[in-house]
C-alpha cells in the first residue's frame, strides 16, 4: 500500500532547504530564473519567490512563483476599471511575475492553487499597504488563457500583460 502525501505548503524560496537545480517546468526561461536569478532577487529585493513543497520531501519544489511591487498608469487600465480606482497618474499594484508547476506534475490543478496562494498574498498585502491592482505578464497564449479563467482581463493589446483588481480578489476570497 503506497504512503499518501500530504498537502502541499508554501514558504519563500530558501537555498539551503529547496533544490532549485532540480525544479523543471518545461519553460527554460521559468527555470533557469529558479536555478540562477531568484536568489539574487530576493537579496536584492526586487522579487520574493515563493514555493510549493510537501512537508515529507520539503527540498523538491513542486513549483513557484514570484511577487514585486510595480504600479501601472492609470489611463493604461480600461475605462470602466479606471472608475473604481483612486485618481493618481499611477496605479499601487503587485505583479506576479513567474508561476510555473514541475512538468511531471502539470495537470494536478497545481498552478490554480499556486496562484490562490499569491492572491491570498497580495490581498493580505493590500491591508497593509496600498496595492489596487494585481498584474501578470502572460509568457504565450496558454498561461493568458489560465489566467483568464481566474478572471484577468488584458491590459494591452497583445493580450499578454493582464490585470485583476484587487477588490474582486477580496469578493472571490
Amino acid at each position: 500500500m503506497a504512503a499518501q502525501s500530504s498537502d502541499p505548503h508554501f514558504s519563500l524560496l530558501d537555498p539551503a532547504t529547496h533544490d532549485r537545480q532540480g525544479f523543471s517546468c518545461g519553460e527554460p526561461s521559468l527555470d533557469s530564473y529558479l536555478q540562477t536569478k531568484a536568489t539574487q532577487d530576493i537579496k536584492r529585493r526586487a522579487a520574493v519567490a515563493y514555493v510549493m513543497a510537501r512537508p515529507e520531501e520539503p527540498s523538491r519544489i513542486l513549483g513557484y512563483y514570484t511577487l514585486a511591487a510595480t504600479s501601472v498608469r492609470l489611463d493604461g487600465i480600461p475605462e470602466k476599471n479606471q472608475k473604481k480606482l483612486a485618481t493618481y497618474p499611477d496605479v499601487a499594484a503587485s505583479l506576479i511575475g513567474r508561476l510555473a508547476v514541475a512538468t511531471d506534475l502539470k495537470g494536478q490543478k497545481l498552478g490554480g492553487r499556486l496562484l490562490r496562494d499569491a492572491l491570498q498574498r497580495i490581498l493580505a498585502q493590500s491591508r497593509d499597504m496600498g496595492i489596487a491592482v494585481i498584474l501578470v505578464d502572460a509568457l504565450n497564449d496558454n498561461a493568458r488563457a489560465f489566467y483568464e479563467r481566474y478572471g484577468f482581463m488584458a491590459l494591452d493589446d497583445a493580450g499578454q500583460r493582464l490585470f485583476l483588481p484587487v477588490a474582486t480578489v477580496e469578493q472571490a476570497l
